[in-house]
């Protein structure tokens, strides 16, 4: 299930569950985890800052959480994400991205988490390389 906080608008980031939705797949079948299942809430600061601190105790908003879940009757279930789209606009800003390739950057990282992998080189290369699968097919990430 994918959710988007209400009022969340960002012209060069996708806000729409449908457009969404289809950007997940694709990075999970660039990431060779097709046909998994995930919850994806799509938040601003306010919200992730929320987030954040109920989880991490850490202050003020991030980009990316990540909470690796099993559930019995969804044998496929990765586990949950969030992502503030007002921090992925901000980052990709500051980074000199575009704001869709950081986005998709993010996701991935959040979706390798899902499936157990810790930062470090291994996680940094399949990210880069979900990142290089979708701009072959998306000009908006080059």
């Amino acid at each position: 299930m994918i959710g988007v906080a209400p009022g969340l608008l960002h012209p060069d980031l996708p806000c729409r569950r449908p457009e969404l939705a289809a950007l997940c797949r694709d990075i999970l079948d660039a990431l060779d985890l097709g046909g998994g299942d995930f919850d994806l809430r799509v938040v601003g600061d306010g919200e992730m800052a929320a987030l954040n601190r109920a989880h991490l105790q850490l202050p003020g908003p991030t980009n990316v959480l990540s909470f690796p879940a099993e559930d019995p009757e969804r044998p496929d279930y990765l586990g949950e994400m969030a992502v503030s789209l007002d921090t992925v606009a901000r980052e990709a800003f500051l980074y000199g991205q575009p704001p869709r390739a950081h986005l998709v950057r993010l996701l991935a990282h959040g979706f390798l988490h899902l499936a157990g992998f810790d930062h470090g080189p291994v996680m940094e290369a399949l990210t880069e390389q979900a990142v290089d699968a979708l701009a072959l097919t998306d000009a908006r990430l080059s």
